[in-house]
């Protein structure tokens, strides 16, 4: 096999894949030209943030058959491109907990001596001991907002600064957080009592500023914010304002909304912000630790056809997956589906299989299953290789039902989710063996294509409020491409959902909420995988 490798990457990866028999072409710094000429010749491709492979790159590749992500983001790979094409995406995300959580520490520390104004005040010739004055960590509360690899580690650090951890996860079991010593609360709760906050989550339609000028108001007085995670968590022009005015005595950023920062930046300016160039991953170890990781799950790929750390197609023989790959696709946006509904802690998933399906081989499926309900929410990497173990280790009791009536389809998937609140249920067909529906939300019959941006609206069956909304969305410009209705009984309550061409302004379902009549309004994203 022929691999490219055009990123940086450690002497120790190409040296496993040499030693496997894999001839590597290490080819970095290739112009978007040069790559499309280069990659018809390799069956791989391993990359890590700088080369874009794009379905363009992808369609030249005609041999290409893997790429491999030396890291764990995958935003430079047109990952839906490459699985429409059969080819596996793969990525190590396990490679960078340390250091990220590390480098998260770091920051903490430096911002609280404000170490890195004292080290410019020195460079500069200066001797300004008084204007430095920091605050101790030690009794300290540190709020983490999502306990995965990475959050769980910074728990550790933060302890050894004997700081007391307060977090935020629903979806962490009371178990497991007794056992790391950390006191599980409510995300308002933790905006008002922790004195340090930082955030692990991914970067979601939830968790777009998350931190906002709103939350900020809760927080103490001289809280300091930090974000190692994603860009686009914490809204910078809020917290500009927010550091300007010292109700937020200081904030320190590895990442940005958008990379690379410009130079005039607002946060630039200030004397309390601390920041580096998205570099959280950026040790030697955990570079070497990812070569050789991607390394590895290239050769069980090639010649044991074991597609370990792959994000897009499950750990199952090659003969197998077509007759899976529709199913596959469905269970996953059912679960992604799910979990945007949801309220509360994940208590059990249930997944419930009826008619053909029933008869195959459905244990990808329910991984499929638990990727999709899992990765919108959490900070670490889902994939179909560690989902059943994220949802251990959260205290997800995970059950599958089988069943050879399907009633009025050829099969039917069911997923039944327990939380501490409530119980929902989704189910899910194929129409034309293909096609992904999704024909059940709760009490409600539905027919619903499961992708793109949809509006689920539960309302009062009544005349006038299908009008209302549609004036709301006509006046803001914001196109319906698909409606439907559905009701338990007449005069009861009814589901109105709606898919949409784009993301609608947040204002538009504010104005929907307050519209007499509406008891509920949520966004349900699916136009791409998490």
């Amino acid at each position: 096999m022929n691999i490219l490798v055009s990123d940086k990457l450690s002497t120790r990866g190409v040296e496993v894949l040499e030693h496997a028999g894999f001839t590597v072409g290490f080819k970095t710094k290739l112009s978007k030209e040069e790559l499309l000429k280069e990659i018809k010749d390799y069956e791989g491709i391993i990359v890590r943030s700088a080369t874009k492979v794009t379905k363009e790159v992808i369609e030249a590749g005609g041999r290409l058959r893997i790429i491999g992500r030396a890291g764990t983001g995958l935003d430079n790979v047109d990952t839906d491109a490459a699985t429409r094409r059969g080819i596996v995406v793969m990525n190590t995300p396990g490679g960078n907990t340390i250091t990220t959580a590390e480098h998260t520490m770091a920051m903490v520390v430096a911002m609280s001596r404000k170490i890195p104004q004292a080290t410019a005040s020195m460079k500069a010739g200066k001797w300004e001991k008084s204007k430095f004055m920091g605050v101790e960590l030690n009794n300290k509360t540190m709020g983490l907002v999502g306990l995965g690899q990475i959050g769980s580690h910074v728990t550790k650090l933060a302890q050894g600064h004997f700081m007391n951890v307060i977090g935020y996860d629903p979806y962490l079991a009371k178990d497991r957080a007794k056992q790391m010593g950390i006191e599980v609360v409510e995300l308002e709760e933790l905006f008002q009592r922790a004195d340090v906050i930082s955030v692990h989550t991914p970067l979601t339609n939830e968790t777009r500023s998350l931190i906002n000028t709103a939350t900020i108001k809760t927080m103490k007085d001289g809280v300091m914010i930090v974000n190692c995670a994603r860009g686009g968590i914490i809204n910078e022009q809020d917290l500009y304002e927010a550091l300007k005015s010292e109700k937020v005595f200081a904030a320190a950023f590895d990442v940005f909304e958008e990379e690379p920062i410009q130079a005039d930046h607002p946060l630039l300016t200030l004397d309390n912000f601390v920041c580096t160039p998205h570099i959280g991953a950026s040790t030697e170890e955990a570079q070497e630790n990812v070569a050789i990781g991607i390394a590895e799950q290239f050769v069980d790929y090639f010649k044991r056809g074991v597609a370990r750390g792959a994000v897009n197609v499950p750990s199952v023989p090659p003969e197998v997956l077509p007759q899976l790959q529709p199913y596959l696709v469905l269970a996953e946006r059912m679960g992604l589906f799910q979990a945007q509904l949801l309220e509360g802690g994940v208590k059990s998933v249930t997944v419930e299989y009826f008619g053909e399906v029933a008869g195959l081989t459905v244990a990808p499926l329910t991984i499929a299953v638990l990727r999709g309900l899992l990765a919108p929410i959490l900070e670490d990497v889902i994939n179909f290789v560690n989902a059943p173990v994220v949802a251990k280790d959260r205290g997800i009791e995970v059950k599958e039902v089988k069943s050879s009536d399907a009633g009025d389809f050829t099969s039917l998937i069911r997923i039944k989710v327990e939380t501490g609140q409530h119980n929902y249920v989704v189910a899910g067909t194929l129409f034309h063996r293909q096609d992904p529906r999704i024909v059940e939300i709760n009490q409600y019959q539905v027919e619903v294509a499961s992708e793109g941006q949809m509006i689920l609206i539960d309302n009062v069956d009544r005349p006038g409020v299908i009008g209302t909304v549609g004036r709301i969305l006509g006046e803001h410009s914001v196109n319906i491409a698909q409606m439907q209705c559905s009701r338990a009984e007449q005069g009861g309550q009814a589901l109105l959902i709606l898919g949409l061409d784009a993301p609608p302004p947040s204002e538009v379902l504010q104005a929907v909420k307050q519209e007499d009549g509406i008891l509920s309004v949520r966004l349900v994203d699916l136009s791409k995988s998490h």
